[in-house]
C-alpha cells in the first residue's frame, strides 16, 4: 500500500494520479502496428475494438450504435434517456444545440421529465439487434426492475448498470433496493455494474457475479459530481486499484472480472495509459459526441446533467472534427491525438513492443509531471499540437 501523505493532525490520505501525471515507459523490444491485436472479449462477444461507446443520448443514437457495432466496438444506449421517452427526439437534438448555456440545463430537465416508455425500450434494442451488432444498453440501479422485463423481451445482449458511483451495498430507508448480487445471478444477460473508484469497492462488485466493472468517479468532460459532490478518484490510480481486485477476485473464484476505464479520456495517449495502468478496454463519450453521426453533433452532456433536483453535468460544446470512422480508426488529419484513437493505442502498444492488450497491461509506467510540457513551449505559446 502507499504511503499516506498527512493532510492535517487528523487526516491523512493517499496520493493519487490522472492520466496527465503518468508516462508509459518503451522497452527493448519494437512492433509492426499491422501485428498487434487490440481485440476484446467479454462473454461470450469478441470486439476487434476494446471500446464501449458511453450510454450518453449525445453519443449514442440506435444508429451510432449499430455503426459502432459494424465498426467492431459497442455502443451502449441510454435506456433512460430522450431514445426511449420520444418516438422521434430528432427535434429536441436539434433544439439542445441552439440552447444559450445559463438555458441549458432547465430546459433539459423539462425535456426529460416525459415519462419512459417501455415499448419504446424493446423497439430501440430490437433495431439494434436487427442489424446484426451486440446490443448493449444502460439504465440506472433505481429503474432497473421497472425496465427488467423489457429489456429481456428485446433479447438484450450486454446490459450495463450504471451510476454516479454504484455499490453492491446500497442502504435505503425508504425504498427496497436492488440487490445486485441476487439480480446478476438470475438474470439471464452477463451485466457491466459501475461506477467505481477504489479496490474494496470494485472487490464487492465484482463479487455480485458482473462480467465488468465501470472505473470512474467524476473525470468525464461533461461531468461536474467532483466540483457539485467533491467525490472522485484521479483516473491512472483508480484503474490501478481496480486491476488489483480484479487479481484478488481472480485468485478467490477463478473468474475474470473485466475492468472497463469509464471517462477522462480524450486523446490516444489517454486511452494507451488507461490500458496500461491494467484496463481491459475503455469506455469513452465526448471524442465520440465530435463525430459527424453523433445524434447531438458536437455537443455531449453526462446522464446527471438533467436530474430533477441536483444536476451533476453541464452541457459542453466538443466540435464536430470527422466521421465515427476518422475518430476511432483514422486517417487523423490533426497532430493532437484526438483522431484515430484506436491507431494510436495500437502504435503506443507497438512501439513499447506489446502484442496484445493483456500484455500491455504489464507495461511500466512512470509519475511524469514533466511528459505534458517537456519542451512543448512553442506548441504551448501558439496553442498548437499539445499545447491545446
Amino acid at each position: 500500500m502507499a504511503s499516506e501523505v498527512e493532510i492535517g493532525i487528523f487526516k491523512s490520505g493517499r496520493k493519487a494520479y490522472g492520466f496527465d501525471d503518468i508516462a508509459i515507459v518503451p522497452t527493448r523490444r519494437t512492433r509492426d502496428p499491422e501485428d498487434v491485436d487490440i481485440s476484446w472479449q467479454i462473454d461470450a462477444y469478441k470486439f476487434e475494438l476494446p471500446l464501449m461507446a458511453s450510454a450518453m443520448d449525445g453519443v449514442v443514437s440506435p444508429a451510432t450504435a449499430i455503426a459502432l457495432g459494424k465498426m467492431g466496438g459497442v455502443g451502449v444506449l441510454n435506456l433512460e434517456g430522450l431514445w426511449t421517452r420520444y418516438e422521434d427526439p430528432t427535434p429536441l437534438f436539434d433544439e439542445i444545440r441552439e440552447l444559450d448555456d445559463d438555458k441549458a440545463t432547465a430546459r433539459m430537465q423539462q425535456m426529460y421529465a416525459e415519462p419512459i416508455k417501455l415499448e419504446l425500450v424493446t423497439e430501440r434494442i430490437r433495431q439494434i439487434k436487427a442489424a446484426g451488432v451486440v446490443s448493449s444498453a444502460s439504465v440506472t440501479p433505481q429503474r432497473t426492475a421497472f425496465m427488467q422485463q423489457a429489456i429481456k423481451d428485446a433479447g438484450l445482449d450486454l446490459l450495463v448498470i450504471q451510476g454516479t458511483v454504484v455499490s453492491a451495498e446500497h442502504v435505503s430507508k425508504t425504498v427496497e433496493p436492488l440487490n445486485l448480487k441476487s439480480f446478476i445471478r438470475e438474470f439471464e444477460i452477463p451485466t457491466i455494474v459501475g461506477g467505481c473508484a477504489s479496490y474494496q469497492a470494485a472487490l464487492h462488485l465484482m463479487r455480485t457475479g458482473a462480467a465488468g466493472v465501470l472505473v470512474g468517479v467524476g473525470p468525464g468532460n461533461a461531468c461536474t459530481t467532483r466540483g457539485v459532490l467533491g467525490i472522485g478518484v484521479p483516473q491512472a490510480t483508480a484503474i490501478a486499484d481496480v486491476a488489483g481486485a480484479r487479481m484478488r477476485h481472480l485468485d478467490e473464484t477463478g473468474v475474470y472480472c473485466h475492468v472497463i476505464a469509464d471517462g477522462g479520456m480524450s486523446k490516444g495517449g489517454d486511452i494507451a495509459k488507461a490500458i496500461a495502468c491494467g484496463a481491459d478496454a475503455v469506455m469513452i463519450g465526448s471524442p465520440l459526441s465530435s463525430a459527424v453521426e453523433a445524434p447531438a453533433r458536437g455537443f455531449h452532456w453526462g446522464m446527471a446533467t438533467f436530474h430533477p433536483t441536483l444536476p451533476r453535468g453541464a452541457r459542453v460544446k466538443t466540435t464536430v472534427r470527422g466521421t465515427l470512422e476518422e475518430v476511432l480508426l483514422g486517417p487523423a488529419h490533426e497532430n493532437d491525438g484526438r483522431m484515430n484513437l484506436m491507431g494510436a493505442l495500437r502504435t503506443s502498444m507497438a512501439t513499447c513492443g506489446y502484442q496484445t492488450v493483456k500484455e500491455f497491461q504489464k507495461a511500466e509506467v512512470m509519475i511524469a509531471p514533466a511528459l505534458q510540457t517537456e519542451g512543448k513551449q512553442l506548441q504551448r505559446s501558439q496553442n498548437v499540437g499539445m499545447g491545446h
